[in-house]
């Protein structure tokens, strides 16, 4: 915010017998009076450390007669010493207080940031010794609080009261914390400004550092950048404005000099011939240098009259003697001559900064509400502050995660459930074994060449088969029964025992002719046209034995599932809670845990398996159906050409079939179709081996419809349901919370991390102090 005040209503000539200025004035008002007491009264607070307030900021190159204009104004007199003067900030609060008021003057620090220099975040208001009502006291005690406020490291009585020196090397150079004067009186101003360190020039000589010359500007330009800020810049008539870095700074932060007011010192150490360079100032002719609230001259005390001490009324009586009677001065207009004199300065600042005030309190009662709610917000969005009973904390949160645990576990409705993210791997897993179905071809394998295998229309009723190219789906028209052969598919002993990454079928074209070898080879003891039932189990083993590794892809497809839900529940729960270290622990017992439900899981698949290897069934009715159904089939597939297709081709067969067929039904053999006559076919040779080729097939259809749904059943109850058993249990003993440490493990894992608990700091004492300027501010809105 820029601000600029154009209107005058201050007295030309120069009332020496004035005894109050500024706002002292009655002309101004007790309510204007009581704005700028109301901001003193925010800066106590420290609510400047997030409101910009208005102020006035004194800057100036080191010797430019700064510290000088400061006792004009207020009336005291400060340290002087050789080199760099001030280091640290002064704040003057002047108060005017009629007669019979006595005059008195309250040193303290107020402390921003620590001995190392880190914000405090909340401001610190410290008393420096007792009330003064010596005007002799104030310089020595201003000079105390500067080596206290410079030396962090010495206790504040010791400064107070010892006259040794301070271990200069141990000292800081400069520091942002700053010694505030609150002056009360009758001859003083109702004036607040704030005098910063002088801008060193080189690093020459005593003047400073490298680093110093950086601090000191840094600090300046951290009180001038605010856009509430006045700076009261001085400039000193012996030197070169434009060598003069304090100006150069001004004119950076407010370019169009709405904000700043000049004050020229030291005019009595112009060079001869270069008074009207110095009169143009005043004149605001130059637009180089132009500020609207004009510049100022005043005039000081030498070095020689500092060194007699020369009292402040008399300083004042020779500043209106040098106006009065120095060319080119004295000849300046009328209009001109309320920029002389340190009287007209000081009524211009009450008046400028008590404008602004007012200005200004609106809009700080208005930001204060919104940074008050808008910290709010954000100390809510923090993580719930550790109480002092971690383990009712703890134990709750275990609580929560376990009823949540069980609600994702129970399933929910929610699309991104477990439960539907473990449907996809079931699917798979049905499917690959589905594809293991043994691809049988009841015919020769000389007469494979350019053959292919009709539908199984018994099969229409079940699922329909995937899409996957290269499937072998015996449910419906699939590319077992649907597809020519080729010579040479099969290995020697019609099968390929490797383990298939892609859980394909690994089962090769099997020919009658490998079939009935297999079942020669295999005989023993056997009557003539019996055979061994060592084959059927043989082959059944040889599919079921690549049941294993889809089996166990189902399992590492849940446990990675299920684990990434679970983990992402336990950072739900545990995230914010200390330093994280419960939610390490908690992931670490959730994810051993979760191995133990996996390898459980496992161990019970591989014993569905191996039920499997030992065929066996009960569902006799369901067995025989098909097993009647695969051999009529794999008959009819034994002719080169669909027998039943050829016959019905022909009227007079189409009649006779039918003839058939109704004679069947009056025999009581009702329901029959025209494909059942397949199983009149009569056998050959090769009989036997059609037999075990039917009877493997059924099987399979009876076993895998057993085991897809057995297995996912057992990892169900054992890893997903079964993650649930004794979890309170599990999580409790295992974090060790209710044993004999337990009191001392709470407390380490409910311990706040570093940066948060400074966040939160931070946050709570910003709201503390604008809640305080807040009260201050609802005494007028």
């Amino acid at each position: 915010m820029s601000f600029a005040v154009a209107d005058f209503s201050l007295t030309e000539n120069f009332d020496t017998s004035s005894t109050g200025v500024g706002l002292s004035n009655a002309q101004v008002g007790q309510k204007q009076r009581r704005a700028l007491d109301l901001v003193n009264r925010l800066q106590n607070t420290g609510v400047q450390m997030d409101i910009d307030l208005p102020q006035i900021a004194v800057i100036g190159n080191q010797s430019a007669g700064k510290s000088s204009l400061i006792e004009a104004i207020s009336g005291i007199t400060l340290p002087r010493a050789s080199g760099t003067c001030t280091r640290c900030p002064t704040e003057c609060r002047l108060t005017y207080a009629p007669v019979p008021a006595r005059w008195q003057c309250v040193v303290s620090i107020r402390s921003i940031t620590d001995h190392t220099g880190q914000p405090l975040g909340q401001v610190r208001n410290e008393p420096f010794g007792d009330v003064i009502y010596d005007k002799a006291e104030v310089e020595e005690r201003i000079r105390r609080a500067q080596l206290a406020i410079l030396n962090p490291h010495v206790p504040i009585s010791q400064i107070l009261s010892s006259n040794e020196e301070v271990d200069n090397d141990r000292s800081l150079t400069f520091s942002s914390n700053c010694v505030s004067l609150q002056i009360t009186g009758p001859d003083v101003a109702d004036l607040s400004f704030c005098d910063l360190p002088g801008l060193i020039r080189s690093t020459s000589g005593k003047e400073g550092s490298a680093n110093d010359i950086e601090l000191v500007e840094g600090l300046v330009e951290s009180y001038i950048k605010e856009p509430s800020c006045i700076i009261l810049l001085t400039v000193s008539c012996e030197t070169d404005p434009q060598n003069q870095g304090a100006l150069q700074l001004a004119r950076k932060h407010d370019p169009k000099g709405f904000r700043t007011i000049g004050v020229l010192t030291k005019p009595d150490r112009i060079s001869a011939g270069d008074e009207e360079d110095w009169v143009s100032f005043i004149k605001n002719e130059d637009d180089a240098y132009k500020l609207l609230n004009n510049w100022y001259c005043v005039k000081q005390p030498n070095s020689n009259e500092l060194k007699t001490g020369i009292a402040w009324q008399e300083a004042r009586n020779k500043e209106n003697e040098f106006f009065a009677l120095t060319s080119p001065w004295r000849n300046l207009d009328s209009i001109y001559q309320r920029y002389l004199r340190t009287q007209n300065l000081v009524e211009r600042l009450s008046v400028i900064l008590s404008d602004l005030i007012s200005k200004r309190l609106p809009e700080i009662h208005t930001e204060l509400q919104q940074q008050i709610q808008k910290t709010r917000d954000e100390l809510k969005r923090l993580p719930k502050e550790p109480s002092r009973d971690p383990l009712s904390d703890i134990t709750a949160l275990i609580h929560d995660f376990s009823v949540d645990i069980s609600k994702v576990l129970e399933g929910s409705p929610d699309p991104d459930g477990l439960l539907q993210s473990i449907r996809p791997a079931q699917e798979i897993f049905k499917k690959h074994i589905r594809r293991t179905a043994p691809q049988f071809r009841p015919y020769l394998k000389r007469d494979a060449s350019g053959r292919s295998m009709p539908a199984m229309p018994f099969l229409d009723h079940e699922e329909k088969p995937d899409n996957d190219k290269g499937s072998n789906d015996e449910e419906g028209s699939n590319d077992e029964e649907g597809s020519s052969d080729e010579e040479g598919s099969n290995d020697e002993e019609g099968f390929n025992n490797g383990d298939s990454d892609h859980c394909n079928n690994d089962i090769k074209t099997i020919y009658v002719d490998d079939m009935w070898k297999r079942l020669q080879e295999a005989r023993t003891r056997e009557l003539p046209g019996k055979y061994p039932r060592v084959v059927e189990d043989w082959y059944i083993q040889q599919i079921m034995k690549q049941w294993l590794v889809p089996a166990q892809h189902l399992c590492d497809m849940v446990y990675q599932t299920m684990l990434n839900h679970v983990l992402r529940l336990v950072k739900k729960h545990f995230e914010h809670f200390g330093q994280g270290f419960l939610e390490r622990q908690v992931r670490l017992i959730v994810t051993e845990h979760m191995r133990e439900r996996f390898d459980v899981s496992v161990d019970r698949t591989k014993w569905l398996l191996d039920l499997e290897q030992c065929p066996f069934t009960m569902n006799i009715h369901y067995f025989t159906d098909y097993q009647e159904k695969f051999l009529a089939y794999f008959k009819a597939c034994r002719v080169q050409d669909d027998p039943i297709r050829t016959v019905s081709q022909n009227s007079e067969s189409v009649l006779a079939i039918n003839e058939v067929l109704s004679n069947l039904t009056k025999l009581g053999m009702t329901g029959l179709k025209v494909r059942d006559l397949m199983r009149l076919i009569p056998g050959d040779e090769m009989n036997p081996a059609v037999e075990v080729m039917a009877v493997v097939r059924a099987y399979f259809q009876v076993a895998y419809k057993r085991f897809v749904d057995n297995v996912p059943l057992a990892i169900d109850h054992e890893m997903v349901r079964g993650f649930e058993r004794d979890l309170l249990k599990i999580l409790s003993s295992k974090l060790g919370i209710y044993g004999a440490n337990g009191t001392a493990i709470c407390k380490e894992f409910a311990q706040e991390s570093l940066m948060l608990e400074i966040r939160r700091e931070a946050l709570v004492k910003k709201l503390e102090r604008m809640k305080a300027g807040s009260e201050q501010l609802s005494r007028i809105f």
